[in-house]
């Protein structure tokens, strides 16, 4: 295509989230806020994403809302069956590569989004995870913006990992993972062990997780940006900290309220699992925030063990609750958890089990006083847009490095890493829910304005979002008139 014709074309950026919910989630919002500042969009997910989409939501059709949008699809290797749960995370990324990534580098070379084609694309955004990302952009001259849909502070700590292990921090010399990391700039004194990603605790260098984490950061300066899903107010001391070593950060976030400020209306659920909307006329039932919404994410897993604990401390609490589990959460459960009568009637009234909920509405609800979550970066946030304060129980990957900032940092909950004690969970509970109820609603409704405020003209996100738009525009009509 000649540089003239092309110019004339509106930017088109090619999405490619990887294949799980959470970034699935955040990624189509910020296609969604493309799409409304006149960007053409093709958004790339794995078939089996596609399909659960299909299933559970109305997405494909709202998005059909914007002419300048569209959906493609690559398999991602692995039979329907498959899990897919952080268990075989890296069995994913694996098959995703072999199978997946041959078939969009055809697809933006020689096929149909192609320098040569009829429509093609302009500008990359990728998911940090995905590396091959670099070697594709730089073939097809286009500029490739990282979106890493995990928190800043878990991003740092993933930058921070050679200078760590060039110190002899990781990996850790004895077993105290209370111990102080120090080679983390910005955060001395602040991070123990535990708080690092969970896979930092190996005893081998050559962990596919560490390798990963390292071809990340060798990858990530060859980019022409990095989109963060934050705002300012929020991550200002990490940002500038990762400001020395990135290139140009967007910080956008929180995107599920970017969009609907942007919109000034509701917008559609992203949900890869059917959600069970019972729960909304229960929620209605209920006393002012008197209810603990309990949920471990689409990912993560917990044994029979565990969920027992947190059961019993939630019984044990007598606090009302709002219960999500997953089918497939819980190793080696088979069946529906039984309890035992007497403990049935007990909680009748206060308790309400759900298989998946609409997340983002529990959370507005009026009934909701605190969040017992996993700790994952979207919960998080939503979490924090609504003014609700949490009890952290982290999994996996940017968790445990989140739960250290919600409760040490950020001041809106309780960590309770590598515990799950019924005892434990009981007292978290009745902290959170009634002995320190009005301090922690204090702090989190003042961050919840803030977050609110980044997003609304004139906010620290709406204009780095502004910014963005316009990078993309001139560093696409550069590439193509280069």
């Amino acid at each position: 295509m000649d540089s003239e014709r092309a110019s004339a074309l509106p930017p088109h950026v090619l999405i490619f989230p990887l294949p799980i919910q959470g970034p699935v989630k955040c990624m189509l919002k910020l296609a969604e806020l493309f799409c409304i500042n006149g960007l053409k969009v093709t958004f790339l997910n794995s078939q089996h994403i596609q399909r659960c989409l299909s299933s559970c939501t109305n997405t494909e059709s709202y998005f059909q809302r914007y002419p300048n949008f569209r959906f493609e699809t690559v398999p991602d290797g692995l039979p329907e069956d498959n899990p897919r749960t952080v268990n075989e995370f890296f069995e994913m990324l694996d098959s995703m590569k072999a199978v997946g990534v041959p078939l969009f580098r055809e697809m933006v070379t020689s096929g149909p989004y192609g320098p040569n084609s009829e429509n093609p694309i302009t500008c990359i955004v990728a998911d940090g995870a995905f590396c091959f990302a670099v070697d594709i952009a730089k073939q097809i001259g286009v500029p490739l913006l990282y979106f890493d849909t995990m928190s800043p502070c878990c991003v740092w700590t993933y930058l921070c990992l050679p200078k760590l292990i060039e110190a002899g921090e990781v990996p850790f010399k004895g077993d105290n993972l209370d111990e102080i990391v120090v080679n983390a700039p910005g955060k001395e004194g602040f991070l123990r062990r535990r708080d690092l990603p969970g896979f930092y605790r190996t005893k081998d260098l050559n962990d596919p997780n560490i390798q990963s984490v390292l071809k990340e950061n060798r990858n990530l300066p060859l980019s022409q940006g990095l989109i963060l899903n934050t705002f300012e107010e929020l991550d200002a001391s990490i940002l500038s900290e990762m400001s020395k070593v990135c290139p140009k950060i967007y910080a956008v976030g929180p995107l599920h309220t970017h969009v609907k400020t942007r919109l000034r209306t509701g917008t559609t659920s992203n949900s890869i699992l059917k959600e069970d909307r019972s729960c909304i006329p229960w929620l209605d039932m209920q006393p002012l925030k008197s209810v603990l919404f309990v949920s471990i994410g689409s990912l993560a897993v917990m044994t029979k063990e565990q969920l027992m604990e947190i059961w019993y401390g939630l019984v044990n609490s007598g606090t009302r609750f709002l219960w999500v589990r997953r089918p497939g959460s819980v190793v080696g459960l088979d069946k529906e958890f039984e309890i035992s009568m007497d403990f049935s009637q007990a909680t009748k009234e206060r308790g309400y089990i759900v298989s998946w909920a609409p997340q983002e509405e529990v959370l507005a609800h009026p009934a909701i006083g605190g969040f017992l979550t996993h700790s994952g970066w979207n919960s998080t946030l939503e979490s924090i847009v609504e003014g609700k304060p949490m009890i952290c129980w982290p999994y996996y990957v940017d968790q445990q490095v989140n739960s250290r900032y919600v409760g040490e940092f950020w001041k809106l909950g309780l960590d309770m890493k590598d515990i799950c004690d019924r005892v434990k969970v009981e007292g978290m509970i009745k902290e959170l829910m009634e002995l320190k109820k009005d301090e922690f609603c204090r702090r989190a409704n003042h961050l919840a304005n803030i977050a609110k405020a980044s997003v609304h003209e004139g906010g620290s996100s709406y204009k780095n979002l502004d910014q963005l738009i316009q990078d993309i525009k001139s560093m696409t009509f550069s590439t193509l008139q280069g």
